[in-house]
């Protein structure tokens, strides 16, 4: 998630600005660090997941994101949309906007922030338009909540007096909605793997009435490993989420990549979808062709055959996010008619390959 206006200087200097650039700069030590925790505790230990399917497939999806990258203090406003819209004028956007989803790229799901700003107050019956027209259009829908900016990006709950209010509402508002799926927290990275997993399963015992298959645990740190997650009895039943992303080295071999996502997934991926990763797709980078010197090629390659490999779900960041050279949609169209194009094909071709479409890298 990165703050705009973003270009390929600013992903890399605004360190204080995106908790994936923080991640970047810790990489070899989270990779190491995971690397020992499942050599001495394999998630082959997991529990059952009675109640999921076999596998995570079924998930074939996008972020949708505010030109902020979710991270604020206030409203969110998805790209394309505007905090003054109606309900009625939401939805219809909205509706037009999943469907270009799925035109586009032949995507199911699509993952959305929300925050106590926008949930706790009036602007809440608007948003609902969003989650509303994707369900309605058969969108499966993760609602991921996201804390704040400046001092409050933290990888903590901002303010758990306003949290779990907030929780109150989504769960009372969808909770019978079988296609919206609840995820308590993005990028969890101020808590310990233990307190985490705390946080997640006194989630899952304050809202016993959602099924646990319609909950997302977040993998711990930045969401990039699902092991220790997985492996506690507490949170059985329920998805997991992981994050991967290109940047979080400098350069590695489409090899390399493959055994570092295999290492943050472990024995876990009947029950992961990673609903982040993503690279540039606005500067030109075919990743149909095999590429071994580009990184961003071996990245993308490595992991969209991996999750068709493993039968993973992903949800590519961003779907749609204003001014993100990662967005592989762009607005077009009148504000109030929104559609949306392609910024790379490549880029979608190697996200339908991973949802089970299309063809292989070529030589």
């Amino acid at each position: 998630m990165r703050k705009t206006p973003v270009t390929a200087a600013s992903r890399f200097s605004r360190s204080s600005r995106s908790p994936r650039l923080r991640a970047a700069l810790a990489a070899v030590a989270v990779a190491a660090a995971v690397g020992s925790t499942l050599a001495a505790a394999p998630a082959s230990a997991a529990p059952a997941t009675s109640g999921l399917a076999a596998d995570t497939t079924q998930f074939k999806g996008v972020n949708w994101a505010d030109p902020r990258d979710n991270f604020a203090d206030d409203l969110l406003q998805l790209s394309g949309l505007s905090t003054s819209d109606s309900y009625r004028q939401t939805y219809a956007k909205a509706t037009r906007i999943i469907a270009a989803f799925r035109a586009n790229l032949g995507a199911n799901t699509v993952r959305l922030p929300i925050n106590p700003y926008t949930v706790n107050g009036a602007y809440w019956k608007s948003y609902r338009g969003v989650i509303d027209a994707a369900s309605d259009q058969g969108f499966k829908v993760i609602v991921s909540y996201w804390e704040g900016t400046g001092d409050r990006k933290d990888g903590f709950i901002d303010d758990e007096a306003t949290y779990w209010p907030m929780w109150n509402t989504v769960v009372k508002a969808y909770k019978n909605d079988r296609r919206v799926y609840f995820e308590p927290m993005n990028e969890p990275h101020g808590y310990t793997d233990t307190e985490w997993a705390d946080i997640a399963a006194k989630w899952l015992d304050t809202y016993e009435s959602v099924p646990r298959n319609r909950v997302f645990v977040s993998g711990a740190g930045y969401n990039d490993h699902v092991t220790s997650v997985c492996a506690d009895p507490r949170l059985k039943g329920t998805y997991l989420s992981l994050h991967h992303y290109g940047f979080w080295k400098s350069y590695a071999t489409y090899d390399q990549w493959v055994a570092d996502l295999k290492v943050r997934i472990g024995d876990c991926a009947n029950r992961t979808v990673a609903d982040e990763f993503g690279a540039p797709m606005t500067d030109g980078l075919n990743y149909n062709v095999k590429t071994p010197d580009n990184n961003y090629i071996n990245f993308i390659q490595a992991v969209t055959d991996t999750f068709r490999e493993l039968k993973m779900g992903s949800v590519y960041w961003p779907g749609l996010r204003t001014d993100d050279i990662y967005s592989v949609q762009k607005l077009v169209g009148p504000v109030n008619r929104p559609w949306l194009e392609t910024t790379n094909q490549s880029g979608a071709d190697r996200l339908a390959w991973a949802w089970g479409r299309g063809r292989p890298v070529q030589g």
